[in-house]
């Protein structure tokens, strides 16, 4: 962050989020090769990724929460006092602990819970309950190594170092590319695996970018720097942390569970609409990185922002984040709409899932473009540690608006699929006119109380 002092504070969003965006894209490209293999395989191949990301989405929250927390915590801290590195290593230290902790409950919560979801979900019995349980139990089996991920990111953005997770992410990605071909169908001595090799191909890059992010936070090469020494519990850190963590971590826990009954209504509906569904999300979790990105790099500067007391540059930097992922976002949704069948085809060249695929963009095109707003107001909202409202809002989203619509447009009122699209439209558009609201209400501007931690 220190070369950024002297630009605009659109320059300086930009210089963060552009390599958070490439670093989000890179995770989907996990996703986005595993469907593009195992779409050679058929249907229910490609169904397994899917609900796997549903299911694992929903546990996996409990723990990443608590490095955004961290991240949040690091740059207050930073903004506050850059030169007070004992305070910033004492923090990536203490998020290092929680997330070794957590990163073993969602471990074995996953694969013990793996049956008993997705049987919750009414996935269909046969090939594709098989390749989803396989993929599932050994996905869960990475998340010791996903979890180191998530601390490298936590403690580094916080300083501003937005280009080194995103240099660990593009190995782990090249490793994932060139090793998912070979175990899904078999190289020289190597046997074809089928889904549980693109599995095991995950499994091994999460390895591998795990190893180099422990190498750079113990060597302390980025200028912060993990010490088993700061790692002893410190109470009023981690009650901070919690208080930070714990409500968005319910909130997005919550939300991903409604994600989960979405798509068991959506798994209702056959193999066909499964496939629909997932390759459309995936194509447009990929127009939702840059928000994401823009929304991390709000996050990050508005909480360096408020840690030097100037919540009126903090405000700025998040309407310009708005300005800029709404006009990015409308330009790639109208792409979409126009050119969805092309893309779906890509993936999988089935008439069926093609028609339910280009139906789904109709709606979500729209709802997309809600949600990326959205996204960027929770960024700021996270900034100042103010998590309740994104529990909140996320819970209303999913629980309050998506899931109901799901079950009553499509049973009661009769509009099969397209039920489940209006829902998703209706939740993302009410709920992004709600985070306005409390945006212009301001009771976000807070900065944290970092005096107790080690200094």
């Amino acid at each position: 962050m220190k070369p950024l002092g002297q630009s605009s504070l659109t320059s300086q969003l930009m210089k963060i989020s552009l390599p958070i965006m490439a670093s989000n894209l890179l995770q989907i490209m996990y996703s986005m090769v595993d469907a593009y293999f195992l779409g050679k395989l058929g249907k229910e191949a490609i169904s397994a990724p899917s609900i796997t990301m549903n299911i694992s989405n929903f546990i996996i929250v409990f723990g990443a929460a608590f490095s955004v927390a961290g991240t949040t915590m690091v740059s207050q801290a930073f903004g506050a006092n850059r030169e007070n590195t004992k305070r910033l290593d004492f923090l990536a230290s203490q998020v290092f602990l929680v997330n070794l902790l957590m990163s073993i409950i969602v471990m074995f919560s996953g694969i013990f819970l793996a049956h008993p979801l997705l049987t919750l979900m009414q996935v269909p019995s046969g090939l594709t309950y098989d390749y989803t349980f396989q993929y599932m139990t050994i996905t869960f089996l990475t998340m010791p190594l996903l979890f180191g991920d998530f601390i490298l990111r936590g403690a580094l953005l916080g300083v501003g170092d937005s280009l080194t997770p995103l240099y660990v992410k593009g190995v782990a990605v090249l490793l994932n590319v060139i090793l998912d071909p070979i175990l899904i169908f078999g190289f020289g001595p190597i046997p074809a695996m089928e889904v549980a090799g693109a599995a095991w191909a995950t499994f091994i890059a999460r390895m591998v970018s795990c190893t180099i992010s422990m190498v750079i936070l113990f060597g302390g090469f980025k200028g912060i720097r993990v010490r088993f020494s700061l790692m002893r519990p410190h109470w009023p850190t981690l009650g901070l942390m919690t208080r930070i963590g714990l409500p968005a971590s319910f909130g997005q826990s919550i939300s991903s569970l409604g994600f989960a009954v979405v798509q068991g209504v959506v798994n209702t509906f056959g193999p066909a609409v499964i496939a629909a569904f997932g390759v459309g999300n995936r194509v447009q979790s990929i127009f939702n990185m840059p928000a994401q990105g823009i929304s991390m790099g709000v996050a990050i500067l508005v909480g360096k922002k408020l840690g030097e007391q100037d919540s009126v540059e903090a405000e700025t930097i998040a309407k310009r984040g708005m300005w800029i992922i709404g006009v990015f976002i409308s330009l790639g949704m109208g792409m979409v709409f126009l050119f969805g069948k092309y893309v779906i085809m890509f993936f999988v060249n089935d008439a069926e899932v093609v028609q339910y695929g280009v139906e789904m963009f109709k709606y979500t095109t729209i709802s997309v473009i809600f949600f990326a707003v959205y996204n960027v107001i929770l960024g700021a909202f996270q900034g100042g540690g103010m998590t309740r409202p994104i529990m909140v809002l996320n819970i209303v989203r999913l629980w309050v608006i998506r899931v109901p619509l799901t079950y009553i447009l499509p049973l009661l009122f009769g509009l099969g699929t397209q039920g489940i699209w209006i829902g998703m439209l209706t939740s993302n558009v009410l709920v992004a006119l709600w985070a306005m609201y409390l945006f212009k209400k301001g009771s976000w501007k807070v900065t944290l109380d970092l005096e107790h931690s080690p200094s």
